[in-house]
């Protein structure tokens, strides 16, 4: 789909105003009804917390236009945020209750922070990039989202939650599933994970069943940056 269905806009017509003229509540409408629903995302309340949270906060403001583009929006430090429709169905996947607990490894800009704090209980995000959780923690305090609290450090080297939670969502690829990831798992809880090698990665919900024993399902394929020393730990394992 085309950016500019998106958003209104004349693909041969100057960009660089849109910012003030942009109808951002019709785009984000859009959004939903022409990207997300169309990608067999049905969850009601799912549809409902993308289309309330305002994307275009979150976004780095040279690209607040194309907060709703069926796109991979840059952040800083090489980051970048997920497409729309990768998000909807990742919600609708790990189908995150009122009463459970999120840990989500790669805040990023914070968008999909905000979408997990509506839908569950509490949220605890780490990135490894200071700078990015500091703007991330900023702009969740600013829309009065007080359920989550930002770190930084890096899960695949060292940082550790104080405890397990009931979904974990990495918000990166990895060549394969560290070992370290689905102990911060409670049991009967999920965890959210795109692996493999691009362009033909894997997204992936595993359901602890028990201590020791997961259910492994594949979802859909996509393709997505590598979390930040992704490379080290797979070589590491082996």
């Amino acid at each position: 789909m085309e950016v500019y269905a998106l958003i209104g806009t004349d693909p041969h017509k100057d960009h660089r105003n849109y910012n003030m003229n942009m109808n951002f509540e019709q785009a984000r409408n859009n959004m939903v009804k022409q990207q997300i629903r169309p990608w067999e995302v049905t969850n009601h309340r799912v549809l409902e917390t993308l289309g309330s949270i305002q994307r275009e906060d979150f976004v780095p403001a040279r690209y607040r236009k194309l907060a709703y583009a069926d796109m991979g929006i840059p952040l800083d430090h090489g980051q970048q945020m997920m497409h729309p429709v990768i998000e909807g169905r990742l919600l609708q996947a790990i189908d995150l209750q009122a009463d459970e607990t999120v840990l989500e490894i790669g805040t990023g800009s914070g968008f999909l922070s905000a979408c997990l704090a509506k839908l569950g209980k509490a949220v605890c995000s780490v990135d490894i990039h200071a700078e990015l959780s500091a703007q991330a923690s900023k702009m969740l305090k600013n829309k009065k989202i007080k359920n989550i609290e930002c770190f930084s450090g890096d899960a695949l080297n060292g940082w550790m939650p104080e405890q397990a939670h009931d979904v974990v969502v990495v918000t990166g690829g990895v060549r394969e599933i560290p070992e370290v990831f689905k102990e911060w798992v409670n049991p009967g809880g999920r965890l959210f994970i795109i692996s493999g090698n691009s362009p033909a990665m894997e997204a992936r919900l595993l359901k602890r069943l028990n201590i020791s024993d997961w259910e492994d399902s594949g979802l859909f394929e996509t393709d997505l940056p590598l979390l930040v020393n992704a490379e080290q730990a797979t070589k590491f394992q082996f």
